[in-house]
């Protein structure tokens, strides 16, 4: 095909992993070489080499357009150079924007339905001794080791010693003292 359209070749790219990972060798090298400006056509056998979801084919679709660099794929019979590939482009892009919305109504009707019926959605509330942490804090605890003794993260610490003022009494001051 690249002989029939005049084409040079610049640089064959393959990946030796699934087309459904965004990251690959060698769609990442062909997109730095894109942006470098190397080439100025893509010529693929079929889309789903580049990319097995909508969302990311779109994606480099987009940015080959904003680089003027033309993909063509002969399995497809699509051609950006031409309106109609360009056109074509659109619908794919208009279909899978409509799916995506369809995926979402879906999700917020099926979680109102589960609030609904009473089911709890998300992660359960953490169950915390805050008079512990203000105590231990107080005791010259590092915010680390506090942590690790409650079993939660130094920014969970953070927030239940901001949340209100530790309320220590003088005694247990003076123990620590």
């Amino acid at each position: 095909m690249a002989v029939q359209r005049g084409y040079e070749i610049v640089q064959e790219y393959t990946d030796r992993i699934s087309g459904a990972k965004a990251r690959r060798p060698g769609l990442d090298r062909m997109m730095a070489d894109a942006r470098r400006g190397r080439f100025d056509v893509v010529l693929v056998w079929a889309s789903d080499r580049v990319a097995r979801s909508v969302k990311h084919f779109l994606e480099i679709l987009d940015e080959l357009n904003r680089l003027n660099i033309e993909y063509v794929s002969f399995r497809e019979q699509i051609d950006t150079a031409g309106p109609l590939g360009r056109a074509i482009v659109v619908i794919i892009g208009a279909v899978a924007e409509l799916e995506r919305n369809l995926i979402v109504e879906r999700v917020r009707a099926g979680m109102r339905r589960a609030r609904l019926e009473g089911t709890h959605i998300g992660r359960n509330p953490l169950v915390l001794d805050h008079d512990a942490i203000h105590r231990e804090r107080c005791q010259g605890q590092s915010l680390r080791q506090i942590a690790k003794g409650h079993r939660i993260s130094t920014a969970t610490v953070q927030r239940v010693l901001h949340k209100r003022p530790a309320q220590v009494s003088i005694e247990e001051l003076a123990k620590t003292a």
